[in-house]
């Protein structure tokens, strides 16, 4: 597996986030749902990972929001013939990696409760239950996380 920082406007990775939109669509409403458009995932701010297979084939994505000394996860998906190999983590890595030499602290998100797999691998990476942040409401289907990044 191959994680390198791309541009998410690419015809395999804009796949790859309509996977992701689609899982999404069929867990939760639209008003419990916080994605970022494609012109968000592009701008200077954002860390954007993608994972490729041995043939080069985008597999995962990941993106960090930068704002200040805080970060936050987004879009964050494997397909799902590439899950339980590690890549998600090779992602994780690597967002942190380049977010310490940034400057980032720390790393917040939401996701739902709907995904069991997602919230046991963001425990396994560190992430612990907050409080909703920024412009989140709280609400019964969202769940918030956050992790402190030691500095570089």
């Amino acid at each position: 597996m191959h994680i390198q920082f791309e541009s998410p406007n690419q015809p395999e990775v804009l796949t790859l986030i309509a996977e992701l939109d689609a899982y999404q669509d069929s867990l939760y409403p639209a008003e419990a749902r916080y994605a970022l458009d494609l012109s968000s995932l592009v701008q200077e701010n954002v860390l954007f990972a993608v994972a490729r297979d041995v043939q080069g084939v985008a597999v995962g994505c990941a993106a960090l929001v930068l704002a200040n000394e805080e970060g936050e996860l987004k879009r964050m998906f494997v397909s799902e013939g590439h899950r339980a190999q590690g890549t998600a983590a090779q992602l994780m890595a690597a967002l942190e990696s380049e977010a310490v030499v940034r400057g980032c602290r720390l790393i917040q998100l939401e996701t739902g409760p709907y995904q069991p797999a997602a919230l046991a691998f963001y425990r396994r990476q560190g992430f612990e239950a907050c409080a909703a942040f920024g412009d989140y409401p709280e609400h019964p289907l969202s769940v918030f996380m956050c992790k402190s990044l030691a500095p570089a």
